[in-house]
């Protein structure tokens, strides 16, 4: 090994022992370099490996500190969205909507922020609804936190022409016993799942406060009703260190 990629492993280790807990800073430069017998640039260069691994993260000023980890939250999306849990949504008995009952039945604190805007939606979403060029949709935009930690982004694309005027532009928290979409007369009759695992942008980093190399998986659920005709595109982006998704499939 390198000099760096000795430091690199020495710290790894104390991490994954325990040693160095999440969230504990880690030894200053200066600790490491008498620590180690190496030059400053050798232990700056051991400890970015463990960023690039993830495994550290930069906090406020030049600190470095062991990343935190997040207690997953499993997801049965085979049931989450099922017609008998949308009959539960009725005042006095969720916390708003299906993401925030699931929630609050762990003993955690859900909260969103929502925005609710009409777009030109992306690609992939004007595909998945079956949008002409000039087609616009109504976008709902939620960041998802759990104890006022982000756990993930939840954006739902519905054809104009469907929710204008219904609850579902308002950018608050709604529900309705069966759902807003049956409860306004459109009943979702299947869903089509897409799952993609990738680097997440820019913006949705900032927005998940997401530290290096932690991948998301790209959820992309679309709702059709009974005659084949799609109601919604939901795309969730769900971060790999905190959510675990689980599926029941029928063998018939």
């Amino acid at each position: 090994m390198t000099k760096s990629q000795e430091i690199a492993f020495d710290l790894r280790e104390r991490i994954l022992s325990g040693a160095l807990t999440g969230g504990e800073a880690l030894p200053s430069e200066s600790k490491m370099m008498s620590q180690y017998g190496y030059s400053r640039e050798t232990v700056r260069a051991g400890v970015r490996l463990l960023v690039d691994e993830g495994l550290v993260v930069t906090g406020q000023g030049q600190g470095k500190y062991v990343r935190e980890d997040y207690p997953p939250v499993v997801w049965n999306w085979s049931t989450l969205e099922s017609r008998s849990r949308h009959a539960t949504a009725v005042e006095g008995r969720t916390a708003g909507d299906q993401w925030a009952s699931v929630i609050s039945e762990e003993g955690n604190a859900p909260r969103q922020d929502i925005t609710v805007s009409i777009v030109d939606p992306p690609p992939h979403v004007r595909d998945c609804l079956k949008l002409s060029v000039e087609g616009l949709a109504v976008a709902r935009k939620r960041v998802r936190f759990i104890d006022n930690r982000p756990y993930a982004l939840a954006d739902s694309y519905f054809p104009q022409e469907l929710v204008t005027g219904t609850p579902l532009m308002e950018p608050r928290d709604v529900s309705a016993p069966g759902g807003i979409l049956a409860s306004v007369g459109l009943v979702q009759a299947k869903y089509v799942d897409e799952i993609a695992v990738r680097m997440p942008t820019r913006d949705e980093a900032a927005l998940l406060a997401l530290p290096a190399a932690t991948p998301v998986a790209e959820h992309t659920r679309t709702g059709y009703d009974a005659d084949g005709r799609p109601l919604r595109c939901m795309v969730t982006i769900l971060p790999g260190d905190r959510h675990k998704i689980l599926y029941e499939v029928s063998t018939d």
